[in-house]
């Protein structure tokens, strides 16, 4: 799967998509001066979803219409980093497909998934 990561997302997580065979794009590793109406564009344009921490997403999908190839929102909160990459791999891994064009959420013990976003 291609993903656009965004700077909120833990290093850890990145390298153990990457570790899976996922090609990621991670805006920490190109620059921090992206605003999130960037990031987004980013990933519409390489046509992949988008991963990220931030909850400003949600926003710019639902109340401002943006296009999205989807969104996957990471709420871990004080998990160990190893546990949050081993939670987003396991997710993606299972739900990968089901994750385009559709607004995910993945936390400590589930995996919601919203279609129809556009």
């Amino acid at each position: 799967m291609n993903l656009v990561a965004d700077e909120s997302v833990d290093t850890p997580i990145v390298e153990r998509l990457r570790t899976d065979g996922h090609t990621v794009a991670y805006v920490a590793e190109m620059s921090s001066s992206f605003t999130d109406d960037g990031v987004l564009e980013g990933a519409n344009a390489d046509q992949c979803p988008l991963m990220s921490g931030d909850k400003d997403f949600g926003e710019l999908v639902f109340r401002l219409r943006r296009v999205t190839h989807g969104v996957i929102l990471v709420r871990l909160p004080g998990l160990s980093l190893p546990l949050k990459a081993s939670i987003v791999s396991e997710a993606v891994g299972t739900h990968g497909n089901e994750m385009l064009y559709a607004f995910t959420v993945i936390s400590p013990y589930v995996v919601r998934i919203r279609r129809n976003l556009n």
